[in-house]
């Protein structure tokens, strides 16, 4: 498979995973989420996770297996976030390694096909879930709002790349 096909998202969100709806799921027959951690559901900077997203995963629950799987390692971060929304998780995840995912897949006893991987990075979270066969979901990053105007260099870059190596991304605003 080309660089290109394994960088390329199948959705590319226009917003935060909060923008993620029900029925974008339900249209592309996907079962269960495996979901990135840091930048994805929480900014970095912050250690718990908000009311929107606290409500968004209960809208989700009754439909979906979910799972977190992060690349992070601090189990008090990671633990934090993942038992006050009532998910299970791994951490140290090594992302692009499959290895995590296919675990986090395993347990929810659903088929690859219709497990999505959803996560703010193409070389880490898109990239992991394509080389696993998982549908994927790129999302902007999730922003400290006091943070609002801060750049993401490092995602800037990964999407310059990938459309370097023909992936077909919409460009960042």
């Amino acid at each position: 498979m080309s660089w290109g096909k394994l960088l390329q998202p199948d959705i590319v969100l226009g917003g935060c995973i909060l923008h993620l709806t029900p029925e974008m799921l339900h249209q592309n027959n996907l079962k269960g989420l495996i979901l990135d951690v840091d930048e994805t559901l929480v900014p970095m900077n912050i250690a718990q996770a908000s009311d929107e997203l606290h409500a968004w995963v209960e809208s989700l629950k009754p439909t979906l297996s979910m799972w977190l799987v992060s690349n992070n390692l601090s189990r008090t971060r990671i633990s934090g976030i993942a038992k006050a929304l009532d998910l299970p998780y791994i951490l140290g995840a090594h992302k692009p390694s499959r290895r995590k995912l296919r675990q986090a897949a395993d347990a929810m006893q659903i088929p690859i096909e219709q497990v999505a991987m959803v996560g703010d990075r193409l070389f880490t979270d898109v990239l992991a879930g394509n080389r696993l066969g998982m549908f994927t979901i790129l999302v902007e990053p999730m922003v400290n709002p006091a943070e609002a105007t801060r750049r993401y260099p490092v995602h800037n870059l990964e999407v310059w790349i990938s459309h370097a190596l023909g992936a077909m991304l919409p460009p960042k605003s």
